[in-house]
Formats: structure tokens, sequence, C-alpha cells
């Protein structure tokens, strides 16, 4: 009798203990989940065909993600837009580089050469008030959203370049798919690396 009690009491208390671990274990890796990631949803068509309207993405957070580089999907916070309502657009230029853009062949060039953008649903055609040329100041970025005529971006002088400061981190991830308008079900062949 005494060695029933004695295994059960046991079985108790290293299942208390395995609760105990787990529970501290659950709760670092949020902690550090929540420091080095962040989750957003997108909210509008300007970054389309890349990220559609209601898309979850898994962001690396401005504590890993310090220097943005040409080609990256950030997603930035600016106080003079929308009372700093987040954003997530392209890195096209960053400190010292030149943009310039030929508004009747829908071209962006960087540095005098034209940009090869695969990831564009429309050209560049829209001029939104910034002048071009235009060199990107120190520790800021040029930022353009994929779907060109329908992004206010570092074209409108609203926005214009951003701090790097203001970047809130990477879009590496897209965990569940939004849809576009009219889209019957969700297509989640997208989930994956956003590139």
């Amino acid at each position: 009798m005494d060695g029933e009690k004695e295994e059960k009491s046991s079985i108790k208390y290293n299942l208390t203990l395995y609760l105990h671990d787990l529970f501290y274990i659950l709760a670092a890796f949020l902690v550090v989940f929540l420091l080095l990631f962040r989750v957003v949803i997108v909210s509008g068509p300007s970054m389309l065909d890349t990220l559609h309207d209601g898309d979850f993405l898994f962001l690396v957070g401005n504590l890993l993600y310090r220097e943005p580089k040409q080609g990256d999907v950030v997603v930035a916070s600016k106080d003079s837009f929308e009372d700093g309502k987040p954003i997530i657009k392209r890195v096209i230029a960053t400190e010292g580089q030149t943009v310039d853009i030929d508004f009747e062949k829908g071209v962006v060039y960087v540095d005098g050469v034209a940009l090869s953008e695969p990831y564009t649903r429309t050209a560049t055609t829209l001029w939104e008030g910034t002048e071009f040329p235009l060199t990107v100041e120190e520790g800021m970025i040029f930022v353009l959203g994929d779907n060109r005529n329908v992004s206010k971006d570092s074209r409108d002088p609203e926005i214009g370049l951003i701090d790097r400061r203001e970047v809130l981190g990477k879009a590496v991830f897209c965990f569940f798919p939004g849809r576009e308008k009219g889209e019957l079900g969700f297509d989640f062949r997208r989930i994956g690396g956003i590139s």
C-alpha cells in the first residue's frame, strides 16, 4: 500500500514539474517571439500582386532588422501620414542612392540603372508631387508599393523619404492569405516567404 501511494505521489510530483517547466518554456518563447517578431495584417491593394488585402504576415522586428536593403518589403509608421498608421511598401533605394522615374515609360531608375521589377502590377506612371531625380538622404529609405498606380508611397510628399528608425520591420512570411475583392475563396498556395 505504501509503495502504491509513493508511486502515485511521485507521478503527481513529476507531472507538476513537467507542467511547471512547460509553462516557463512557453512563457520564454512568447516573450522572445513578441520582442523579435510581429504579426501584421495587410490593409489595401497597394502591394498587389505580392500581397493581398487581409494577408497575415510575420514581420522580423526592428530589434533584429536594422539595415533595410533594396527589394525588402517593410512596414513603417510615419507620423506625417495618417497619424502614424503603418504602411507596407518595397524598399527601392537606400541612403546615398539616386532615384529617378520616367513617368511616360513607367520605368524606375536607381543610380541611372533601370530596375527590373517583375513584382509590380502596374507601371510607375503616376506622379504624386515629389521632384525627381531624388538622392536619398543619410538614414533614410525610398519606398514604393508594387501596385504603383494605387499606392501612396515616397512619391507623395506627405510620405516622402522614410527614416530607418520609422521602420517597424521586414515582412518575411505570409502565414494566412487574404483575398482580392470578388474572390470567393482563399488561395492557400500563396502561403510562404515574401520576395
